[in-house]
């Protein structure tokens, strides 16, 4: 039993990732086409740091993701804390409300906001892809941070203000360490949606910008750049580095706890 239970786990574990491997192969083919090995190569990574298009999107999904996680992220802990002030019933109306563009289809999400931008005379265009990330990022950050800030005891604080701590000295050594795992997780997940987003952004880009989804969507209609699969690759280590320097503070944070 033990052996099938692996073998499944395994079989999970390769479903997931195999195409993962096959796009990390295809980066080193030195065929400009898919499904056709020629030999392995660099060619494909170093034309990528070449590639002026897809660098500048790159900047631009960099840039955008971090901005938008950031102002989403104080935001949002704006939001919970006055939330939190609310009655039982009163808080649990507002973060059904905040939480409806959840549910929404992005593309009605991406015209609304193209309609309202040009309503008020905005151009589209830097500017207004950050504005509507933040828009749909903030209701993921309030679900990461209103559990934890919920959970909370508001004895701590209240010893803090008893023993002279200003409200603002208060909250800042006391509930923002407690809140801090809820922060990262809120920033991260705002960053990898604002990243992967193609339909919201197509819509209220405008002329002249880009980012990697809204890239490769273009260079689709001519077929895809090998050095896209390269820019993928990377992109995947990266993460993988990401989550394996995450684990590892994880562990060696328990060990100190522990000790």
């Amino acid at each position: 039993m033990g052996k099938l239970k692996k073998l499944y786990v395994a079989l999970v574990v390769l479903f997931l990732y195999a195409p993962i491997g096959v796009l990390v192969a295809q980066s080193f083919n030195a065929s400009r086409y898919r499904g056709h090995w020629t030999g392995f190569t660099f060619k494909w990574y170093g034309e990528l740091f070449q590639n002026e298009g897809i660098l500048e999107a790159l900047q631009n999904t960099i840039s955008i993701g971090l901005a938008s996680a950031a102002i989403a992220t104080v935001l949002g802990l704006v939001t919970c804390l006055a939330l939190r002030s609310m009655g039982r019933k009163q808080r649990s109306v507002y973060l059904g409300v905040a939480s409806m563009p959840l549910l929404n289809a992005d593309i009605v999400t991406g015209i609304s906001l193209m309609l309202l931008f040009l309503g008020f005379g905005l151009r589209l265009g830097y500017g207004s892809i950050l504005m509507a990330h933040v828009v749909f990022n903030l209701p993921y950050v309030i679900l990461c941070l209103m559990p934890q800030l919920l959970s909370l005891d508001r004895n701590c604080y209240d010893a803090a203000r008893d023993l002279g701590a200003t409200p603002f000295v208060a909250f800042r050594r006391v509930v923002l360490p407690e809140l801090r795992p809820s922060l990262l997780a809120g920033f991260m997940l705002a960053f990898t949606m604002s990243a992967d987003d193609f339909i919201i952004t197509h819509f209220t880009k405008g002329a002249g910008i880009d980012t990697l989804p809204t890239e490769i969507y273009a260079e689709l209609k001519l077929g895809i750049h090998p050095e896209m699969y390269a820019l993928s690759t990377l992109v995947f280590v990266f993460v993988l580095v990401f989550a394996v320097l995450l684990i590892i503070n994880r562990r060696r944070l328990a060990m100190g706890r522990n000790w």
